[in-house]
């Protein structure tokens, strides 16, 4: 086991895309020799030691680079025999008192470099800003000149010109609301959105006649992106036909099957067809699909890099490669978050980040848990970010005990609560309508807690209840 960082070496070094001088070669050997044994290096060429507690993110099986996807918890559930990395480095970084250096948005790998040395850039750094003025600034009896020194080194190597990251908040450029979902939130409108399953076919009917259901009880309809990393029609499609229907979507994407052409050229053509509500997902891991399963080892973009992609198309015109674009697209970015995940401080700081990127609204994982959300609750507001961001807390109406233990055990980031599940139990055959009277419980429970701006009924296959749970709620816009 490496010695900095607490988890077995997961997969072996990455090697070089292209031919390397032969003095390339023997600094890559010693910086592998090194940092090999200590962090269990994979030679990605893009390092974020510095600001990851010094525990190597890579070693994350879905090779994430901005925090835990929302299955973590202090085990792995890609690799349950490996702790999860990012949990690892929340926690190490908080006791360290390094906790705010993870909100800064890093870069995806520059795949050039993978394989590759990252010792070369720092040397070079060095020489840009003067060996000597670098070695009076990191000896200096000034703190704040010693921190802006070493910053002044790594900064450059972490965020290259195509990226520049950061940890400040960027709120939109603009100012009418893109969509009716964001006009509503934007008016203090507790707001309804309802998730619609995509067809496991290409036939479509049954979808027309869901959302042709839930349409007249919500502000948008929510079609996931193959969940479970199962195929599924995509949100996109989904989406369009929503459009067609004449009701409003959020598109799903999961970072999962994309890269970062297919993200920009996937979007821009979304907007095209006039969908204006995009929500960001790292995505399930092919380890919950049914096999032969894919690539798990590692993903192009996470869910952050995502967002700081999409907002800087939208608000500065840019593509990731800098090119300018004439006519830039609209839409209100969402992304998911977990308040269940791990502890309520890492998911906070978690969220907090995913606000800075470009994040306006959020779509939590199922809640069951009042009380517990209420512990998230107060931890993202010690962050300042409830005015930045809209909440929609997700509830669903569990059909049986099955699914209820189902959901608690094996569904990343879902916690139900033993009551609830001996509620369902006792029910016996009358499980189904104990289900809708939880369901509708935890809606006026959530109601009443500040920060939170609507809910999204995720109905799992069970569109027939929506309409019901609105009602009942006393949630039906007039």
């Amino acid at each position: 086991m490496p010695g900095f960082t607490p988890g077995r070496r997961w997969q072996p070094a990455y090697s070089p895309f292209k031919k390397e001088t032969f003095g390339l070669k023997i600094l890559e050997s010693i910086e592998k020799l090194v940092k090999g044994p200590l962090f269990g290096c994979r030679m990605c060429g893009n390092c974020l030691l510095q600001e990851t507690a010094f525990i190597c993110p890579m070693e994350c099986p879905k090779g994430i680079r901005n925090g835990p996807c929302g299955g973590s918890m202090e085990h792995c559930y890609v690799d349950e025999t490996r702790p999860c990395m990012w949990f690892k480095i929340y926690e190490r970084a908080f006791r360290m008192g390094r906790e705010e250096k993870l909100l800064e948005v890093m870069p995806p790998l520059d795949w050039d470099k993978v394989g590759g040395e990252t010792w070369g850039d720092v040397i070079s750094q060095v020489k840009k800003l003067g060996t000597g003025n670098v070695l009076r600034g990191l000896v200096d009896r000034q703190p704040a000149e010693r921190a802006a020194t070493w910053d002044a080194i790594f900064r450059p190597v972490r965020q290259p010109d195509w990226w520049q990251g950061d940890s400040e908040y960027h709120p939109p450029a603009y100012a009418e609301p893109v969509s009716e979902l964001e006009q509503r939130l934007k008016a203090g409108e507790f707001v309804v959105t309802a998730e619609v399953s995509p067809p496991l076919t290409s036939a479509i009917k049954k979808l027309k006649s869901n959302i042709d259901l839930v349409r007249p009880y919500v502000t948008a309809i929510n079609f996931t992106d193959s969940p479970s990393a199962t195929p599924r029609m995509s949100s996109w499609a989904c989406s369009t036909i929503c459009l067609e229907q004449g009701a409003e979507p959020v598109m799903q994407i999961a970072a999962r099957d994309r890269n970062r052409t297919s993200l920009q050229s996937e979007v821009l053509g979304a907007n095209g067809l006039g969908i204006r509500n995009i929500l960001c997902l790292s995505g399930d891991s092919p380890k919950m699909a049914p096999g032969p399963r894919s690539r798990m080892d590692i993903v192009d973009i996470d869910s952050i890099q995502m967002l700081w992609i999409l907002r800087r198309m939208r608000d500065e015109g840019k593509y990731l490669d800098g090119r300018e674009m004439k006519f830039p697209p609209q839409y209100f970015l969402g992304a998911a978050a977990a308040p269940f995940a791990s502890e309520p401080r890492f998911q906070a700081l978690r969220e907090h980040k995913k606000v800075n990127a470009g994040a306006q609204f959020f779509q939590t994982n199922l809640v069951f848990d009042p009380d517990g959300l209420e512990l998230w609750l107060n931890e993202l507001a010690k962050r300042d970010i409830l005015d930045k961001v809209y909440i929609l807390v997700g509830i669903t109406s569990l059909k049986n005990v099955k699914i209820a233990r189902r959901m608690d055990e094996e569904i990343p980031g879902v916690f139900i609560p033993q009551k609830l599940i001996q509620r369902l139990e006792k029910a016996g055959d009358g499980a189904e309508e104990e289900g809708v009277q939880i369901a509708l419980e935890l809606i006026e429970q959530v109601k009443a807690k500040q920060g939170i701006n609507g809910i999204h009924l995720m109905a799992v296959g069970w569109e027939e209840i929506v309409p019901r749970i609105v009602r009942e709620a006393g949630l039906l816009a007039e």
